[in-house]
């Protein structure tokens, strides 16, 4: 169960690998925002999504009609175990208690909240290597699920490398069979605006680009909207020069399709950072530091973190920039983001 966005469900799967290992059957339980991420992974038979009125950035009003449709599909599944993911500032209970409602024998979770009788695995976050001084301290998010699978007794098979991985994507098609072969992707916009960098900003790192001689694809909402995406600076439609403003015209799949044939992502902290890391492209991450980028920074690929990891909106988890001018991200120009597209352009990485 991982009741977040896109980038929190990818970042599970090392974890679901190790739950994996071993059962007869794995179900992956996701809000509706995680669901297009969760039907790209690997080793899950099925994808159930619940829009919970305890996560999000705008949670539905509780539906009691809905909770209780819940409890009873898990209870006609008969499910042996639940293992319930969260990041370190959200609770597993209430989702332990719709699990214990549905007779669900056995109850994993991360929480520092006394759990009474809901969780039969209490586990407690801590940092890597760090001995247990009873708080939730950092730790990347990849490693504290791993942690949680492992207290509840699974273990990744031997030999596993601990990348991010999808299922097979297929032969590129659509957009992302029409693409050069030498293409770099920007991707400026996060669910918050905190984490985005704004229009004028995107067009100077692809003017960089350009000059460099990259092709520049462009990325944003990867479900087509109604209308026509807007322009970005100088991307406007009748630019000649070599751009393709990808935004709004590919579904999840496809937008990983994009990424894996990229040489580069250049991306801010988002969704799409973490399933260019699932494809093994190398990133460039935008980082702002509204949440640690020790917990949250591209996981399993070559990287280069950009940003000012020490500016007055560290770790707000502002969704809103709180500082006048954006200064974590505004100060990164199209030459830093060129020279480490191209520091990072054949390298690579293994993790530890």
């Amino acid at each position: 169960m991982r009741l977040d966005s896109l980038g929190d469900v990818l970042l599970m799967g090392p974890a679901l690998r190790a739950l994996r290992t071993g059962a007869s059957r794995l179900d992956l339980l996701v809000s509706p925002a995680g669901a297009p991420a969760a039907e790209l992974l690997p080793g899950i038979d099925d994808v159930i999504t619940f829009d919970a009125p305890w996560v999000g950035y705008e949670p539905p009003p509780v539906d009691s009609p809905g909770v209780l449709a819940l409890v009873e599909l898990l209870r006609e599944r008969g499910y042996d175990e639940a293992v319930i993911f969260t990041s370190f500032h959200q609770s597993p209970l209430p989702m332990a208690l719709l699990a214990r409602l549905a007779g669900i024998r056995r109850v994993a979770g991360t929480s520092e909240d006394y759990a009474g009788s809901l969780l039969d695995v209490r586990h407690r976050r801590l940092a890597d290597g760090a001995p247990d001084t009873g708080g939730p301290e950092g730790g990347h998010e990849v490693r504290a699920a791993l942690a949680l699978a492992r207290a509840a007794g699974h273990e990744l098979p031997r030999g596993d490398d601990l990348r991010l991985r999808l299922r097979p994507l297929g032969q590129p098609t659509g957009l992302a069979a029409s693409l050069p072969q030498n293409y770099v992707v920007v991707h400026p916009t996060a669910s918050v605006s905190s984490r985005s960098i704004p229009d004028p900003q995107t067009a100077d790192l692809v003017d960089g680009l350009l000059a460099a001689g990259w092709h520049v694809v462009v990325t944003g909402a990867f479900s087509a909207p109604a209308d026509p995406p807007p322009r970005v600076g100088s991307l406007a439609p009748a630019d000649s020069r070599p751009v393709t403003d990808a935004r709004g015209r590919t579904s999840f799949a496809e937008l990983a399709q994009i990424l894996a044939g990229a040489q580069c992502v250049v991306s801010v902290n988002s969704g799409p950072a973490h399933l260019a890391a699932a494809v093994g492209t190398p990133v460039v991450s935008l980082f702002a530091p509204v949440v640690p980028v020790e917990r949250w920074g591209p996981w399993g690929v070559p990287a280069r973190v950009l940003g000012d990891q020490y500016a007055g909106c560290r770790g707000t988890r502002a969704r809103e920039c709180p500082i006048d001018g954006h200064p974590c991200l505004s100060g990164v120009s199209g030459d830093e983001v060129v020279d480490a597209v191209r520091e990072l352009v054949g390298s690579e990485v293994v993790v530890a």
